[in-house]
This record gives C-alpha cells, sequence and structure tokens, in this order.
C-alpha cells in the first residue's frame, strides 16, 4: 500500500509576541460599564434635592409662623431716611435672588462646584500614561468596580485595609476603584489619610499596578475619596525597556 504525502500546508505559526505590554487593554469596558458609578451619583442627587425640597417647605412655614398676627401700617405719611430713599432710587444691587439660585442648584445637583478647580483636588499618572486618562477618570468616564472606606481609621489601620483591598481588587480583574479617605478638615495641619493614600499610590510598590488616580467627583466625595485605575500586571524594569525599545524603533523608521 502506498501513503501519499498530504498536500495541506500547516498554519504558520504567529511571530507577533504575545507578551506584548497592553495597559489599557481592558479601558473600553470601564467605558461600557461607567453607567453603574452614574447611577450611583444619579441616586445620590435624588436625595439632595428630596432634603432641599424639605427644608424650603420648612422654612417657607417657619415665616408664615413667625408673621402670624402681623399687621400692616395704615398711616402712609411715614417719614423716609434720606440715605434709604437715596439707594432706592438709584440702580438696583440686591443679588440675594441670583445667588440663592446658584446656592439652589449647587445643592441639587452640584452645579457650579468643579473638584477639580479646589485646592484639595489632587491627580496622578503611571509610567508614560497621557495626562488626558486622569482627566477622564474623574469625569467619570470610567466604571467603579469596587470601593472601601477608610475614614476614622489609623493610619496603621488604613494602611492594613488599603493594601488587602487592592490586592483583592487585582486578584479578581477589576480595574476602577474608589477609595474613600475623607477630607480631614479636622487635622491640625494636613489630612492624614489623603496624603497616606497618595503616598502609597505614588512611592510605594502599588505605584508599579496604577495607570492613573484623581479626586472623585462630588457624588462619589468629592476631595475626600480618590478613584484609582489600575493595571492588569505591573510595569517592570522589562516592560519599561521593551516600551522604550519600540519607542526609538518607531522614531529611526
Amino acid at each position: 500500500m502506498v501513503f501519499q504525502r498530504s498536500n495541506v500546508t500547516k498554519p504558520m505559526k504567529s511571530s507577533k509576541p504575545s507578551d506584548i505590554f497592553k495597559p489599557f487593554k481592558d479601558l473600553k469596558f470601564l467605558l461600557d460599564k461607567k453607567a453603574l458609578s452614574t447611577a450611583r451619583c444619579r441616586e445620590n442627587d435624588i436625595e439632595v434635592h428630596r432634603i432641599v425640597k424639605t427644608d424650603i417647605e420648612k422654612e417657607s412655614q417657619l415665616f408664615l409662623d413667625a408673621m402670624d398676627g402681623v399687621k400692616p401700617f395704615l398711616d402712609k405719611n411715614i417719614t423716609q431716611d434720606l440715605s434709604v430713599a437715596t439707594f432706592e432710587k438709584g440702580v438696583e444691587t440686591d443679588t440675594e435672588p441670583e445667588t440663592m439660585v446658584m446656592l439652589k442648584h449647587l445643592v441639587e445637583s452640584g452645579k457650579g462646584f468643579v473638584v477639580a478647580d479646589t485646592q484639595e483636588y489632587m491627580e496622578g499618572l503611571g509610567y508614560k500614561v497621557h495626562p488626558d486618562i486622569a482627566k477622564r477618570l474623574h469625569r467619570g468616564d470610567f466604571a467603579i468596580q469596587g470601593d472601601i472606606d477608610l475614614h476614622g481609621l489609623t493610619a496603621k489601620e488604613a494602611h492594613r485595609e488599603f493594601e488587602t483591598f487592592l490586592k483583592e481588587a487585582i486578584r479578581n480583574g477589576k480595574r476602577g476603584v474608589l477609595i474613600i479617605h475623607g477630607r480631614g478638615l479636622s487635622s491640625a495641619s494636613k489630612p492624614i489619610l489623603k496624603t497616606k493614600v497618595f503616598q502609597w499610590l505614588t512611592s510605594g510598590p502599588w505605584r508599579k499596578w496604577v495607570i492613573a488616580f484623581s479626586s472623585a467627583r462630588l457624588c462619589d466625595g468629592g476631595a475626600g475619596a480618590t478613584y484609582v485605575l489600575l493595571r492588569q500586571r505591573p510595569v517592570t524594569k522589562r516592560l519599561r525597556k521593551q516600551k522604550n525599545a519600540r519607542l526609538l524603533n518607531f522614531i529611526n523608521v
């Protein structure tokens, strides 16, 4: 019996390396899932609106109670102070109604208040990450898949909880997380926990895992909380050399 050799050509293995560094591979997934964070913010806005509405109703009732029994003057010949009369003839400068409207919008929806414009705002970027990533993170473009509240803990307790939380987040494939540390307004000099979180993210071993971080939006805690965008794997010296080599090859082409 004669066997004939098959003419079927075996597919060649791809020469493309399988370990190409793709730190932003799953960011699209976070963008698609950002509705989770948006829904939470929307719920907070609704709750604040209810509180404001209740307070306005209470103030209106208090005013009516205070004016109960008050009668208007019947005598029209009331001597008017010269300074008051002069002022009333001038240009109207009372801005209280406009101020109250702005305040109402601020309380109801946070409109008019930008966390990024305050001195309490903080952000940071990982190795060769575009600055827009931190801006988009603060804007809420990426979904928040987990959070932890360190507020009220000592620095030692907070560090332990911080470590455990990030390890679990990476193990479970979570890329966007929220760390609540408080604003530290009661601290004598600077906010303790907020400063510690900044140090842990920028100078500790976790800096290799961080793509970017930024202060949260008002509905998620504002300057008292921080969004963190994590990598799938840490940046090592080897990966840095690979990225630098690819960049040099691109420039020399």
